[in-house]
């Protein structure tokens, strides 16, 4: 299991006497430095979109070796109270390195999750929505109020889990991320004026209903575009 940027230890303890051994990954160097006198803890001190998830899954694999010396095969568990203020670039980052990860347990501002999760056809779907739900199944499993916490935020948080899935679409991420983007760019206008001039400009040709705003579309629309869009 990996907590991201674990501060002065509030879950980091809790999950260690559990688990027996932790890896976090913290910015603060003297925090770091505090985190570093734990036996339990393996620290990589730096910033967590700096951070190579697959390097990582391998060095905590040489660590844990089997009754035989052999470095068993690892897959990462992701925790955290991920700082609201980059948790978007921190769950992009993650993307790129969903195949080592078994699960992500974060919490995050309530209307983040409520973002993540959202269903086509509401004000809360849009390129998050679509960009993380083409490879993870989630949920919102827990509600935290301001008063959780001391001295209490202005905002309302939640806890999401995320599965990635067994077997995804096969897709260019690239691609679905440009697509997903530029149908987002103006939500209230219909695809034609945008989606569909971009999809023109790029001499693509493909079998697409753009008389539709962009929050209409469910995702995996969006995936079968991206993947079976082709050059004229």
């Amino acid at each position: 299991m990996v907590e991201i940027g674990p501060g002065l230890g509030a879950l980091t303890q809790p999950l260690v006497e559990r688990l027996g051994r932790l890896a976090v990954i913290e910015l603060d160097r003297d925090l770091a430095a505090r985190l570093r006198s734990h036996a339990q803890l393996d620290v990589t001190e730096s910033d967590v979109l700096k951070v190579d998830f697959f390097e990582l899954a391998r060095s905590l694999a040489a660590a844990r070796l089997d009754a035989k010396g052999v470095m068993l095969a690892l897959k990462l568990r992701v925790v955290g109270n991920l700082p609201y203020n980059i948790s978007t670039p921190i769950l992009f980052h993650l993307l790129d390195f969903v195949t080592v990860i078994e699960d992500q347990h974060f919490m995050l501002q309530k209307e983040v999750v409520d973002r993540m999760v959202a269903r086509p056809a509401t004000s809360d779907y849009g390129r998050l929505s679509v960009m993380l739900q083409w490879r993870y199944a989630m949920e919102n499993i827990l509600l935290v109020p301001p008063q959780s916490f001391h001295p209490p935020p202005r905002v309302h948080s939640a806890v999401v889990r995320m599965l990635p899935l067994a077997k995804p679409p096969s897709v260019e991420v690239g691609r679905l991320s440009e697509i997903v983007q530029v149908a987002f760019s103006q939500r209230r206008k219909l695809l034609r004026h945008t989606l569909g001039k971009w999809l023109e400009q790029q001499h693509f040709s493909a079998n697409f209903d753009l008389q539709r705003r962009a929050e209409e579309v469910p995702v995996h629309e969006y995936v079968e575009l991206a993947a079976n869009s082709t050059y004229s």
